[in-house]
């Protein structure tokens, strides 16, 4: 479990294909921190460390969260937002997040609107996909809260530590991100059979 506060950025150094699968390795500050076998996520993706050499490490996308998510859109020298598991006992900063990518959506409208800005991401709705005003959603592992919620969009307001500090600086119009939609709300919307 995560909770949608992004600790640092990372590179991608090295991209290894096998199979289905796709090897990511990255260089982090956090990396001497890590231990094998240990959940990190990567744009909100939960990826198992398997390989650890100095200040890189190695972790393996499998095909499933290949088609589901934003990482096979990696290029070398890319940057990806990182987080560690949660700490159990201590302080919930963002909502829950699982890591468990739902869907990309792309990146319609940037507005930059007095030292902050509101983007809104355009993706192709499906069954327990809601966004609701004041909701949470995380976008590429951030947590947000929704300012604006349409059938098949939604706008988040961005802060200027938010943009600094994660791949929001990155984005364009075009851009493609990894969604995870509230897991409360995802149960909610089956029990109510949308």
């Amino acid at each position: 479990m995560f909770t949608g506060i992004i600790e640092t950025l990372g590179e991608i150094t090295k991209l290894e294909r096998e199979g289905g699968n796709l090897h990511l390795t990255i260089a982090s500050e956090i990396t001497p921190e890590l231990k094998i076998d240990q959940s990190v996520a990567h744009n909100g993706v939960c990826l198992t460390v398997v390989g650890i050499d100095k200040k890189e490490y190695t972790v393996t996308a499998v095909e499933e969260t290949l088609l589901k998510s934003n990482l096979d859109d990696l290029v070398l020298g890319d940057q990806v937002n990182l987080e560690r598991a949660m700490i159990l006992g201590t302080r919930l900063d963002g909502h829950i997040v699982q890591g468990h990518v739902d869907t990309t959506a792309v990146c319609s409208k940037i507005e930059q609107k007095d030292g902050s800005w509101y983007f809104t991401f355009s993706y192709r709705p499906a069954k327990g996909q809601v966004t609701i005003e004041k909701g949470s959603i995380t976008v590429d592992g951030v947590s947000l809260t929704v300012v604006n919620s349409e059938d098949d969009r939604f706008s988040v307001a961005i802060i200027p530590y938010t943009y600094d500090h994660t791949r929001f600086k990155h984005y364009r119009v075009g851009s493609r991100v990894n969604l995870e939609f509230d897991v409360i709300g995802k149960y909610v919307a089956r029990l109510l059979g949308k």
